[in-house]
């Protein structure tokens, strides 16, 4: 299947190196392969790969070629800089990585001006409309939120399959990615961590009362989080607070790339699928089209709260309530839009029987059909 992100990456190839990152089997390789059939690949995590890597014999007769995992490479930034330096293009170059390639720069490093950067996410129903072409979207947000958007599991479509998949999935990232990367040796903690974040979806999270949870100190906990969202295994979602009175500063939300890990009720998923539809548009527009956005939500130390508000270059564009099946509109709306005057207000439902709108703007939508269009203005 064709990628979301396949037009914009072939414009570049001619132009500058392509850093793709993103989670682990979102698609990143097979995307990178599937731009030209007359292509060089390279592992890293491929012992006879790495000697080809540091031969620099890779063959450049042909059109593009691959560098899968460079991130893995001890100063693999002025390494690649030598490279492009050196011989600049053609052949097109792309550099593929399941871990946040800018998280891993040394002192020194800098490939400024090289390189153009794209994050690939797994699917979510925007995309799966615009491909797969679906005669059910309902039905295809149903399996989103049982198997979660990563192609393998989610073109399967079985439960037992996904179970099975989401095991392996997960150890590779800790006990492989984690060690080579961040000489993590405390994986059965990271676990039980891990753990309790499937079952916090939604809710504001204390690094104090984690850290009591697992015995160390809450600097470690929010270190072995950073680490987690450095390998895109969850992201970060911060409490918006400029100029909001009675606004909590901290206390943020973790949600993860792969929805079907999310335990709990059916809105928590819902909720978490809601976030990753936000963040891969939002990082769609950064990538694609140079825009900055940043993604939040909102809560007052009343406990007034609406669930996620998407901000672009500090203005308040949308906020976003995300409801099971209440057609009656979220009375903190009235509450926030005071602060937030340009921001356009969405409330998505997954079982509503109609949709509604309002005479100060406000929208309540069905969840599958805002999502498979989604906007963010």
């Amino acid at each position: 299947m064709h990628r979301y992100l396949e037009e914009q990456i072939r414009a570049d190839l001619g132009r500058k190196i392509v850093l793709l990152s993103g989670p682990r089997q979102a698609g990143k390789t097979t995307l990178a392969k599937m731009l030209s059939q007359n292509c060089d690949y390279f592992n890293y995590d491929n012992a006879e790969h790495r000697v080809g890597l540091l031969e620099k014999s890779w063959d450049r007769s042909r059109d593009l070629v691959v560098f899968d995992e460079l991130h893995k490479l001890k100063n693999w930034k002025s390494w690649l800089k030598g490279v492009y330096d050196t011989e600049s293009i053609p052949p097109a170059i792309i550099v593929t990585g399941s871990a946040k390639l800018d998280a891993y720069r040394k002192a020194g490093d800098s490939l400024a001006g090289r390189f153009f950067q794209f994050r690939l996410h797994p699917l979510d129903l925007k995309e799966i409309r615009n491909t797969l072409k679906p005669d059910d979207l309902d039905a295809e947000l149903d399996k989103l939120l049982l198997v979660g958007g990563f192609p393998e599991p989610f073109l399967n479509g079985d439960t037992i399959y996904y179970n099975r998949w989401k095991r392996s999935h997960l150890d590779v990232i800790l006990k492989q990615d984690m060690i080579d990367l961040e000489k993590i040796q405390q994986i059965t903690s990271i676990e039980t961590l891990i753990q309790l974040l499937k079952r916090s979806v939604g809710s504001p999270v204390s690094y104090n009362s984690l850290a009591q949870d697992l015995q160390c100190s809450d600097k470690t906990i929010k270190h072995w989080l950073g680490v987690l969202e450095n390998m895109y295994v969850v992201f970060k979602v911060a409490p918006f607070h400029k100029n909001i009175a009675r606004s909590i500063l901290k206390a943020p939300k973790y949600y993860f790339y792969d929805t079907g890990q999310v335990v709990g009720d059916e809105g928590a998923k819902l909720e978490n699928l809601v976030a990753c539809s936000l963040l891969k548009e939002m990082h769609f527009r950064e990538d694609c089209l140079g825009e900055r956005w940043s993604l939040h939500y909102l809560k007052n130390k009343d406990g007034r709260e609406i669930d996620f508000l998407a901000v672009r270059d500090e203005l308040a564009v949308l906020m976003v309530e995300v409801k099971w099946g209440d057609d009656s509109l979220n009375k903190n709306f009235a509450l926030f839009e005071k602060y937030f005057k340009t921001a356009k207000k969405i409330q998505l439902v997954r079982e509503l029987k109609r949709e509604k709108t309002y005479p100060d703007g406000a929208e309540i939508r069905i969840a599958h059909k805002w999502l498979a269009q989604i906007t963010l203005g």
